[in-house]
């Protein structure tokens, strides 16, 4: 390739990523400032909530023909704002706030990991008949991180593009349901049923059971900073459970003579972003910055989860159900029902142990 055509190239990569970015950010800014109406919050809709909800709509209609020229940009701000944001987020927490968590949290995610995979895999294997691939995949989505468990999955599993596709399809489609059901269910429980939850405890719910950091993040904060603070804490413990779920799941394939034999060892993908939100939060509560410092970061942080989300959104596409096909619909729609009642079952249990 020439010189001239090299640089024709580079101007067109900067552009798109400007693109997606800009249009990243109108719709963030354009969510904070709906979020901050009245009768917006008053029916739960926060700005990250809104935020998903008009990329949703746009990445359906009019975001279509702009896709080629915006797509790297929504790409960073879906994948790398959010891990930054996420890592920002630490500054709203404080060592204190993950001891209240402590034991209770990680044991509730322990059991709610290990139960959702196994029922994957058994439902995958056994009842629907889904290859080992998609299988694993979809298990390692639905119980430990969404998306990004899929993808740090794939090196070990060694699938195929179209079945991580798949995988991924499922996470979105039931995770971004999630972003929605889980405010509506403590609503409902605070209003007509015996069984209330705080805030707290119901955040640890969230971070136990949906997919998606973004969209935990989502849920969380639609019911209110307590239970946004204990979602994501609980969530970030159960993100860090997938470096020791891939070196497992990697010494299990291994076992396989002819898998092992065929493909050469992978290394395993670590969650850093996860780790440094961990420190972060230890840093936070030393109380070394300027609290007004401490609030324009968490300000920033609110508007790059806001972009993340407007990405998430512009990349959620109604076709992905029909391309999933319907065994691997069926499995992750399985597996979302679990979640949202095996996963109250097991939090209500353990929360009561420990009481």
């Amino acid at each position: 390739m020439s010189i001239s055509s090299s640089a024709q190239l580079h101007p067109s990569h900067f552009s798109q990523q400007v693109a997606g970015l800009a249009l990243s950010g109108a719709i963030a800014a354009l969510a904070i400032w709906a979020g901050n109406i009245s009768w917006c919050a008053n029916l739960g809709l926060g700005a990250l909530t809104l935020a998903i909800i008009i990329g949703i709509i746009l990445g359906n209609t009019v975001y279509k023909p702009l896709q080629d020229c915006c797509h790297e940009g929504v790409q960073i701000a879906k994948q790398r704002l959010l891990r930054l944001g996420i890592i920002l987020y630490g500054l709203r927490l404080t060592f204190q706030q993950i001891a209240d968590v402590g034991a209770t949290g990680i044991l509730i995610d322990l059991l709610t990991l290990t139960s959702t995979f196994m029922l994957a895999y058994w439902l995958g294997n056994k009842v629907f008949g889904i290859d080992k691939d998609t299988v694993l995949l979809i298990g390692a989505g639905s119980s430990i991180c969404g998306a990004a468990a899929v993808m740090a999955t794939e090196p070990v599993v060694k699938a195929n593009a179209s079945k991580v596709s798949v995988a991924i399809a499922t996470v979105v489609i039931f995770g971004t349901l999630s972003i929605f059901l889980y405010p509506w269910f403590y609503h409902l429980l605070q209003t007509y049923s015996d069984l209330t939850m705080s805030e707290q405890v119901f955040g640890v719910y969230i971070g136990s059971t949906v997919h998606e950091v973004a969209q935990v993040v989502a849920a969380g904060q639609s019911i209110g900073n307590e239970a946004g603070n204990a979602a994501v804490i609980t969530k970030m413990i159960r993100v860090m459970m997938l470096a020791p779920f891939l070196l497992l799941l990697s010494a299990y394939l291994s076992r396989d003579k002819k898998q092992n034999a065929a493909q050469p060892k992978t290394a395993i993908t670590i969650p850093w972003f996860a780790v440094l939100f961990i420190v972060v939060a230890g840093f936070n509560s030393f109380n070394l910055l300027p609290i007004k410092f401490v609030n324009t970061l968490i300000v920033l942080d609110t508007f790059l989860l806001a972009m993340a989300m407007a990405a998430l959104g512009l990349t959620t596409h109604i076709s992905a159900i029909r391309q999933a096909g319907f065994k691997p619909i069926l499995l992750a729609g399985v597996l979302f029902i679990w979640l949202i009642l095996g996963g109250a079952g097991i939090n209500i249990a353990i929360q009561q142990l420990f009481a």
